[in-house]
């Protein structure tokens, strides 16, 4: 495990969340309105969560958590990032959605969490990137969840390690070995880049040429590993999808809106999975 990966990363996430939420317009008023950023794919596996026991692993700002507590369920958001839980926790308070969100390393947490307090293990949208150590985080989730209890993973497809953009082009990327791809120039604002399609709630322009201070590092594990490590923790896997579009995320410049917030690469490129949807349950 690489802990002080994870520290830097909670460097670098703490400067674009900043950046990330300034191009939000009014969440609160988006969430007391009935708004909500969840998508059909993660709806469908989630399923009804009226009154079960959701915790959001690595949940960002909470927009994802406070959907799903809108919807009936107890909802606990973890995530790493001190200004990511500050401003959950103040979206919470302003939109009047009842949800706990906890500042912490995923892997701490899931060590001290009481076993079997979660119905569902939540986790979204470049969560999976970010683990070091996918065998502990699965056993950590198989240890959370209560019997019968599922995990659902909605991810970027691995397959993206694939692909790169080069003068204004996306091409195969260069030959990469190391399990490990540390980032110079860190995370980036990739809200900005996505418009209105991380920002529901109104896209405003925000901070400008956002520059990272902090580098990052992610880890690239592939589809196999990820369903692999889960396998292994006991989960029996239930449902495993793929899709050729990206919710939300304009992941590279050259990408095509096809609509209802999907972008999907340009003709010409293989039909490369982007998205890929898991559900796990505990015996």
């Amino acid at each position: 495990m690489r802990k002080d990966l994870h520290e830097q990363n909670r460097r670098s996430w703490n400067h674009a969340t900043v950046a990330h939420n300034s191009h939000k317009g009014d969440q609160a008023s988006f969430f007391r309105g009935g708004g909500s950023t969840l998508n059909p794919e993660e709806l469908e596996l989630l399923g009804d969560v009226r009154g079960l026991r959701v915790v959001h692993l690595q949940c960002n700002a909470g927009q994802d958590s406070l959907s799903i507590a809108a919807l009936g369920a107890e909802v606990i958001g973890v995530d790493i990032a001190d200004e990511a839980i500050a401003a959950a926790t103040r979206l919470a308070a302003d939109s009047g959605i009842a949800a706990r969100f906890e500042r912490a390393d995923v892997y701490d947490w899931l060590e001290v969490a009481p076993p079997g307090s979660a119905d569902i293990a939540f986790a979204s949208y470049g969560a999976l990137c970010w683990l070091s150590d996918l065998g502990t985080w699965a056993a950590g989730v198989a240890r959370l969840l209560a019997p019968g209890g599922r995990l659902v993973v909605m991810e970027f497809h691995p397959a993206l390690y694939l692909l790169d953009e080069r003068d204004g082009a996306i091409v195969m990327a260069a030959s990469r070995t190391d399990r490990i791809w540390h980032v110079p120039e860190g995370i980036g604002d990739y809200v900005a880049q996505s418009g209105e399609g991380l920002a529901r709630d109104g896209f405003e322009p925000g901070i400008q040429d956002f520059h990272n201070p902090e580098p990052s590092a992610e880890f690239c594990w592939t589809l196999g590993e990820r369903v692999d490590a889960i396998a292994r923790a006991g989960l029996v896997i239930e449902r495993l999808r793929e899709w050729p579009y990206a919710n939300g995320c304009r992941l590279f410049s050259q990408m095509i809106d096809a609509g209802h917030g999907r972008w999907v690469l340009p003709p010409g490129l293989p039909p490369v999975p982007l998205m890929y949807g898991l559900s796990a349950r505990r015996a």
